[in-house]
């Protein structure tokens, strides 16, 4: 039985036939199923929605993935050469960063990548809000996959300069904020809320399993020839923003999905989402059904004209001004600048980290460092788990911040005792790093891009999020400056850095922690009453 459009959807589609349109392998796929596949019958909702779910990860995963490099070639940039491969008249090193400037000059490309990337971010989300997600994702990705190829055929074409480097830094910092306001405002389109938190930890894990391939191919060409380590990734980006291109479904209302007028969400008293309506009576009041909940002493006498009972998806772009007026995202934000200092500082350090205080060579470093990312996995997944549980997403994010500053002390005494050590704790210390910092970039961001002050402007949802990450991108630029700057006077100095970072962020959370406590004594208190 096909679908029909709720009131309004048609002229929203029509709105949106400029750029919206439905995507040429939709469009094939659609035809196929007509000729050979009458016979198979599918929820069309569900298929559509696990398309954008791989769609969005594989993205993700890649714009990850090609981050990963630079942090893997450092230790043969720099030319921490043996004995042995100067006797066997191997290179030492490349030129300008095989000197004794070396540091600096890998700090000065990471902040052209960060600060480029940080500043870029909030562009991107009031420019997300604008066009089809669709083209803003693709040409973003084959654009990322450019810069990122041209950075290692400067090996092949014998460039030396170091302008020439931060220059595709630059670049690949720029196309690389097409990624997160483009991938989660799309979840956030087509997914519900019902276990956001699980869906969104899930989901996420495509930032660690990104820069997992992304260290794995380039360690498996750094001491062959790093420039592969750049060259490969940039193909696999460019080609999977192709197939976003051909695939991917901007809105729902682009194919005809629509949601049922039983579907609908409710407000009542107890705010219990749990309550269903009569199916007879929802099939009489089908034409003029309109949901209230039940009135109180603040509810006014004369109520204004009731809205259509089709729940507005798309409104006016909000500004950045009106988004950091939304309960919340202040000090999510203040937060994630210090969570991802911490984990971007690991991201862009721990292999040349690791060769240093160990005596693995780089492909083994960089393939133990991989560990980190296998931590941030679960403790994604463990984030948004509880979050759901608890719907206390600030409690959540504040307690693995504070078990995280003793790990981090912990690595830094004793993760280079042996690997069995070293392994154990870098999985946990991924677990309670990162898991704060996926948690407040996919689910409370999309809480907050969808925040009741919002009334159902879906289209906010971009820049909450481009705030949000644009704000802990700064402090993702800032971590691996410091440690560049700090790790000369010795690694130790680096961690105390990023636990203080840590106790920063636990900090600014404070006031949300006790308004969620609050509202959880009210909530038995209540319960208690009845």
């Amino acid at each position: 039985m096909r679908e029909r459009a709720p009131r309004g959807a048609a002229r929203t589609r029509k709105m949106s036939n400029n750029y919206n349109d439905v995507p040429l392998g939709i469009r094939l796929v659609q035809k196929l199923s007509r000729q050979c596949c009458t016979r198979f019958h599918a929820r069309r909702d569900v298929l559509y929605k696990a398309s954008i779910f791989v769609l969005t990860f594989l993205a993700y995963a890649c714009y990850h993935m090609s981050r990963k490099p630079i942090s893997v070639v450092k230790s043969v940039l720099q030319g921490n050469c043996s004995t042995v491969q100067v006797a066997q008249g191997q290179g030492c090193g490349y030129a300008p960063f095989n000197g004794t400037d070396a540091t600096t000059l890998f700090g000065m490309l990471d902040s052209a990548f960060l600060f480029t990337y940080a500043i870029a971010m909030f562009a991107s989300g009031f420019i997300a809000e604008r066009v089809s997600l669709r083209y803003f994702l693709s040409m973003g990705m084959i654009l990322t996959g450019v810069f990122t190829y041209m950075f290692g055929i400067a090996r092949t074409s014998n460039i030396h300069n170091i302008w020439y480097f931060i220059f595709a830094q630059i670049g690949a910092g720029i196309f690389q904020t097409t990624g997160w306001p483009g991938v989660v405002a799309l979840v956030g389109r087509w997914f519900g809320k019902a276990k956001r938190g699980l869906i969104f930890g899930i989901w996420n894990s495509h930032t660690s399993i990104g820069n997992i391939l992304g260290t794995l191919i380039a360690a498996h060409y750094v001491e062959s020839d790093w420039a592969l380590s750049f060259i490969v990734p940039g193909i696999i980006i460019a080609c999977i923003g192709f197939l976003l291109f051909l695939f991917l479904v901007d809105q729902p209302e682009i194919v005809g999905i629509y949601p049922q007028s039983g579907q609908l969400e409710r407000r009542v008293a107890n705010e219990s989402d749990e309550e269903q309506d009569d199916e007879e009576q929802v099939r009489h009041q089908d034409a003029e059904i309109s949901y209230r909940s039940q009135p109180t002493e603040r509810t006014p006498i004369l109520t204004r004209p009731q809205q259509p009972s089709h729940p507005q998806r798309h409104g006016r772009p909000i500004s950045l001004v009106d988004a950091l007026y939304i309960p919340g995202v202040m000090e999510f934000s203040l937060c994630l600048f210090f969570t991802k200092l911490v984990s971007y500082t690991f991201m862009y350090w721990l292999p040349l980290y690791i060769q240093s205080s160990s005596t693995l060579g780089p492909e083994l470093s960089a393939d133990l460092s991989t560990l980190f990312d296998v931590g941030g996995i679960i403790g994604a997944i463990a984030a948004g788990y509880l979050s759901d549980v608890t719907g206390m997403s600030a409690t959540i994010c504040t307690g693995m911040l504070l078990v995280a500053s003793p790990i981090l002390l912990m690595y830094q005494q004793y993760g280079a005792l042996s690997v069995t050590i070293s392994i154990v704790l870098l999985v946990t210390v991924g677990i309670f790093v990162n898991g704060p910092y996926a948690l407040i970039t996919t689910s409370v961001s999309a809480e907050l891009g969808q925040h009741s002050s919002l009334e159902g402007n879906a289209n906010a949802l971009a820049t909450v999020t481009a705030i949000i990450d644009g704000t802990g991108s700064i402090g993702a630029a800032v971590g691996p400056l410091l440690a560049g700057l700090i790790s000369t006077t010795g690694w130790q100095n680096v961690f105390y850095m990023l636990i203080v970072a840590d106790i920063i962020a636990m900090v600014l959370l404070g006031r949300l922690v006790v308004k969620e406590f609050a509202g959880l004594r009210r909530s038995s208190h209540r319960i208690r009453i009845e």
